[in-house]
């Protein structure tokens, strides 16, 4: 196996808090099925990461309120108060991505499903964001994981081999996908788990 010389991390649930729920419980008077519900048959996941592949995020609203105009009020909240459902950090990643940053090993980038329209909120209240040596966002490159395009495109933007990567995502379909790009991976549960799989490798001490 090829020495890991770059690091590829996740953002939405590796390092930053991110949950339509923190808005959606409190619409819905925590209504846990009535939420569920709202999710599986209204804004879905599948619509959202739409948007995350670059669909403008009015016109998605505009769609959505045309297929179920009932529940405009409701839809357009998704967006409409997108900020609220941006929760903290996840400090306990954020000091392994310091570590890491701070030893100067490797190189160290965020490969991102997220909407172009809506990343700058993050990277004006996440300031550790700024230590990447770059970061793709899906929705800037009209393409989205798990899709093996924006895995070349990452390697390619940045001269990096597969075989010499290393990919942090807590989806496993994502993490999946880059595996069969040659690209090494660890499948992000928790904070703990992933330091002890740098640990195993090495890359933390």
């Amino acid at each position: 196996m090829k020495k890991i010389k770059n690091i590829i991390f996740d953002l939405g649930g590796v390092l930053i808090d991110w949950n339509p729920e923190y808005v959606y419980l409190e619409v819905f008077e925590g209504d846990r099925k009535k939420m569920q519900w709202f999710f599986d048959e209204i804004c879905t996941m599948d619509w959202n990461e739409n948007q995350d592949a670059g669909y403008p995020l009015q016109k998605a609203t505009e769609d959505r309120i045309k297929m179920f105009p009932q529940y405009e009020e409701w839809i357009k909240m998704y967006y409409g108060r997108w900020e609220e459902m941006l929760g903290d950090s996840i400090d306990e990643t954020v000091e392994i991505l310091n570590q890491i940053v701070k030893n100067k090993v490797y190189r160290v980038i965020a490969l991102t499903n997220w909407s172009a329209e809506t990343f700058p909120v993050a990277l004006d209240r996440f300031k550790f964001l700024q230590q990447f040596e770059g970061i793709i966002v899906s929705g800037a490159e009209n393409t989205r994981k798990p899709f093996a395009d924006i895995y070349q495109l990452t390697l390619n933007r940045f001269g990096f081999k597969a075989e010499e990567s290393l990919f942090i995502d807590d989806n496993l379909r994502n993490v999946e996908a880059a595996s069969k790009m040659g690209i090494h991976t660890i499948h992000f549960k928790n904070p703990k788990d992933l330091k002890l799989n740098l640990e195993a490798r090495a890359i933390l001490l």
